[in-house]
Order: structure tokens, then sequence, then C-alpha cells
């Protein structure tokens, strides 16, 4: 990397870290610490909400995504609009009503200290295992660019983000995420521009679209009932929904964000302004692979987006030369094919995509056949490179600076997202499971100690985690496995007034291991269909079980849990 580019990296890390250190030393209280004092508006918690989904998994994977198999995958966000208003109407106010620090606590005051206990222990899983994937993410791209080993990178990023959410707890998660998102919007919106003005000399913008329509990138909405396929129109509006009301409504890392709101009104607008923005950004960063994809058809692509492995190949020899030779002619035929059909769509003639088709297909063929080759010659590498996309393009076509600018958009992206998530998994952890007093000032350094523990335990996930198929997905997919569970309890806490503690503790146990058992079965289910699996049979189960229960001694509606 050119100097300049290291200059807008590191400076602008150490401004966030250094910021958000010095905004937040004198925190001491549990109400600043824990939940920032209340004093966010709601253009804050939008910004929040926002930097806390938005992990370096968005700006490394969806691309990617958007890249292999085009559009499809915004219909995952379908359904939060939706979710975002029902969480606003009916979460908010009873959160605000009870003024509790995490979203288990209500549970405790609602039921009993055994659902309250499950129902972290569930969050403390789920989210302490997706926690080492956001550090992981960026460790990739650091991995790459130094070529450092993963676990030295790994302590990098966690270390910086460990330090700032230690120093100042929720507050400092606060402060810090409104420059994570000026830099991440800064980098994804000069991304797109240059790869419009890269695909330019090739095709107009419009012209861009129209080739990858004509080559199935454009499809957004499938209307399907496939239960097997991963994303649908109905599998965004329903599992979609009942997933996102899950990690918005009742995952602390989220809940905490809204939490710090001003009031009611104001965490309410924040949630649904955070709702109306998200589906448009996601389909940018998409829109975004898709151009990558089409700016790939006029240029020459490695043949493997990892570049480690594609150097160790070329030093190991064997078939692995021959299959790179034969990608770079098919990469020269596509070129022409693509250039071809562009001058037939301008001169007003019928252009036939098929040679395209066919080009890419054998394509991938050679990819598949190199990514083989990597597995059996490299034993102790990854073969899969998919998420590698994105990082490849940022570092081969972009000007000193801007490389640098990309590369602090993806950073920023990991530590707001980890730093929710640390701050959220120590705050549980002491509120619901050790259940810390909270009217003095011992809170603060315990949970002081849970982050650092947190921290540590996400960078041991971190190192031992392989590369998945897609990084987004398994994020999504390891949430799906939790959160249905989880937001069962809740949907009986809010609606099922007459159901106490046993009935649903019991359904709840038997969802998970359901889910569980699904999963790791030979049926196919798409993962988005367990956010409305999972919740349905703790509800009915839950009712069920109530009314086989003798008498109200089944739970403790109003134990403080």
């Amino acid at each position: 990397m050119h100097a300049l580019d290291w200059t807008v990296l590191l400076g602008t890390l150490c401004f966030i870290v250094a910021y958000g250190v010095w905004r937040t030393r004198g925190t001491h209280t549990a109400s600043r610490y824990l939940r920032g004092d209340n004093e966010d508006p709601w253009w804050a918690v939008t910004l929040s909400v926002m930097a806390t989904q938005a992990s370096a998994i968005t700006f490394l994977s969806t691309p990617g995504q958007g890249f292999l198999e085009g559009m499809g995958f915004v219909q995952f966000y379908f359904g939060m609009p939706l979710a975002m208003v029902v969480i606003a109407w009916v979460f908010i106010p009873l959160y605000y009503k009870w003024n509790v620090y995490t979203a288990y606590e209500f549970i405790g005051k609602r039921f009993d200290g055994r659902t309250r206990l499950l129902t972290a222990i569930l969050f403390l899983v789920q989210r302490g295992l997706s926690t080492g994937l956001t550090i992981y993410a960026p460790s990739i791209v650091l991995s790459k660019v130094l070529a450092w080993p993963l676990g030295w990178t790994c302590g990098f990023i966690g270390g910086l983000v460990i330090l700032y959410t230690t120093t100042g707890g929720a507050k400092a998660v606060g402060i810090t995420h409104k420059q994570q998102m000026a830099v991440m919007f800064g980098g994804l919106f000069t991304a797109f521009f240059l790869l419009v003005k890269q695909i330019g000399p090739h095709a107009s913008f419009g012209e861009s679209l129209q080739l990858a329509a004509a080559l199935g990138k454009m499809h957004v909405v499938d209307t399907s009932w496939d239960p097997a396929a991963k994303y649908t129109l109905w599998s965004g509006l329903i599992g979609g929904f009942f997933l996102q009301l899950s990690y918005f409504g009742t995952d602390q890392s989220q809940v905490q964000r809204y939490l710090g709101g001003q009031s009611i009104r104001q965490a309410r607008l924040g949630l649904v302004t955070n709702g109306l923005l998200k589906v448009p950004m996601q389909f940018f960063i998409l829109l975004t692979g898709v151009l990558v994809f089409v700016f790939y058809l006029f240029n020459h692509s490695p043949v493997h987006w990892n570049e480690a492995n594609r150097a160790a190949m070329a030093s190991a020899g064997g078939d692995a030369l021959a299959l790179e030779r034969g990608h770079d002619a098919v990469t020269d035929q596509l070129a022409g094919e693509a250039a071809a059909w562009i001058q037939a769509r301008r001169k007003g003639l019928p252009a036939d995509a098929a040679p395209l088709n066919a080009s890419l297909a054998r394509d991938q063929a050679l990819r598949e056949a190199f990514r083989a080759e990597v597995k059996a010659t490299l034993p102790g590498a990854e073969p899969n490179d998919k998420d590698y996309i994105f990082i490849t393009w940022v570092m081969d076509n972009l000007p000193a600076g801007l490389v640098g600018l990309l590369l602090a958009m993806i950073f920023s992206a990991g530590m707001g997202s980890t730093s929710s998530q640390l701050s959220a998994l120590a705050t549980t952890a002491v509120v619901d499971v050790f259940r810390k007093p909270l009217a003095r000032t011992d809170p603060v350094l315990a949970t002081k100690w849970a982050t650092v523990a947190f921290g540590l335990l996400a960078l041991l996930f971190a190192a031992i985690f392989p590369l998945f198929d897609n990084l987004i997905q398994a994020v999504n997919i390891l949430g799906s496995l939790f959160y249905g569970t989880i937001l069962g309890i809740f949907l009986v806490a809010f609606f099922l007034k007459r159901v106490h503690g046993t009935a649903v503790f019991i359904a709840a146990l038997v969802s998970q291991a359901a889910i569980l058992a699904l999963h790791f079965s030979t049926v196919q289910v798409a993962f988005l269909w367990y956010n409305l699996i999972a919740p349905a049979i703790v509800v009915v189960l839950a009712a069920a079980l109530q009314a086989a229960l003798p008498g109200p001694s089944a739970g403790t509606r109003n134990s403080t849990g």
C-alpha cells in the first residue's frame, strides 16, 4: 500500500479510538456506562442502530453476494420496515415503562429468574459466536494487505475495539458510531462513483444494468414458495420479518442502542428511520457488487480471488498454471463478447447473452477446479475465496489515498458492530447472569472486566473460525438458529398475559432443540423460516402447557427476576 493509504487508514482508526476514549473518560455511573444516560436524539439512535448492524461483513461479503448471485439477497430485508413499526409501538414503550437496562431484565420481571437466565444465555451463546465473526471479517482484509497471520490481525482490530469499549461502555459505543457511519457512507459512495467511472469507457451506467440483467444479476424478487430457496419474497417478508423483529426487538446489542434515546418518541423515530433506510442501503451495496461483476467482464480478473493462495499455487506449479491460463483465455473472450453485446444494443440489434453465459459457465468451472487444486495442494489454506472479491477490486483499481479510505470504511464497520456487541454481552452478563446491583459504581467495574473477557473470547472464536461459504450468510444462519426461540419468549411475554414462567420455559427449551435438530437434519428448509417456526412452537406450546398446568403456580408473572 502507498504511504498515503496508511496515513488515511491509521489516522482514521486512531482518531475514532482516541475520540471515544477522551469523550467518555469520566464515565463512572451505571446509567451512563450501560445506557448512555439517555442523551441520544433520534438521528443518533438511527446512526447507532445502523452501525451496529452494518459490520465489516456487510462491506466484504454483501458485494461478493451481489457479484455471484445478483440482487436477490435484498429480499432478506423486506420484512424489516414492518418489524421496526411493531418494535416501536410494542417493545419500546414497555422497555421504557419498566426502566430496564437489558431486554432480558424485562423477561425476569414478566416471568421469573429462570426464564430470564435462559433467554440471556441464548443471547450470550449466539452473540458471543457472531462477535467472533465480526472480528474475523475485517481481519481477512488486513491479512491480505499486510500478509500477517490471521491471529495477529484479529488481535489488532479486537484490541482497538476492546480499548475504547471498556473505557466508556455504551456511551463510547454511541459516540464513536457517528464517526464510523460517516466513514462508511463516504467510502461506499466513493466506491460506487469510481466503479461507474471505470466501467464508463466500455458501457454507460444504464447499459451496465442492462448487461447485468441479461446475465441474471438484476432479478430482485423471487415469488416462488420453494421452502429450500434461500431468498424469496415470502421468506423475506415473513421469515425476515420475524428475524428482524427478534434481532432489533430482543438482541441486547440493538436494544441497548435505542434504550439510550432521550425519550420513547426519540427512540421510536430513530428505529423507524433505520427501517426506512436499511433496504435502500443494502440494495446499494448489492448493486455495487453487481457493478464489480460488470467491471470484470471488461477487465482481467484473477482465477482465484485470494491472492495469497494464488501466489502459493504459482510456486507449486502443476495443473493450477494450466487452469490459470485457461481462465485468462476465457477472460479475453468475455471482454470481446461483452463489448459485442453493448454494441448490438447501441445499434438497436438483438443482443444475445447466450455466448456470455456459456463463457461465464466455462470460467466458473475453471475457478472451481482451481479451488479444488488449492484444497488438494495447500492443506492449511482455505480454498473459498468469495469474500475476497470486493477487496481485490479495491486494492487493484483504486488510486492512492482512496484505498486507505475504503479500508477505513471496512474497519469502521467492523469496529462499530463489534463494540456494540461487546458492550451488550458484558451488560447482559452483569445485569442478567450475575445480577449485580445497579445503584452503585460496582457494576461499572464489573462490566469493564466482562467487556475484556468477552473481547478475549471473541478473539478466540475469530482465530478458530474457518472461512464460511459466505460470511453474511454465516452470520444470518447463526442468528436464525437462536433468535426465533428468543422472540417466542418475548411474544408470549407481550401478548399471552395468562402464560407464566414454567410453561414458557419448557416451550423455549423444546423450540430450541427442534430448530437445532431441523438445521442439522437432511430436511431442506431455508434458514429464514427458522425465525417463523421457532416462535410458533414457543407460543403454541406455551399456551397449551399453561392450559394443562395446575393453577397460577406455573410461573411467577410479577417476579422481579
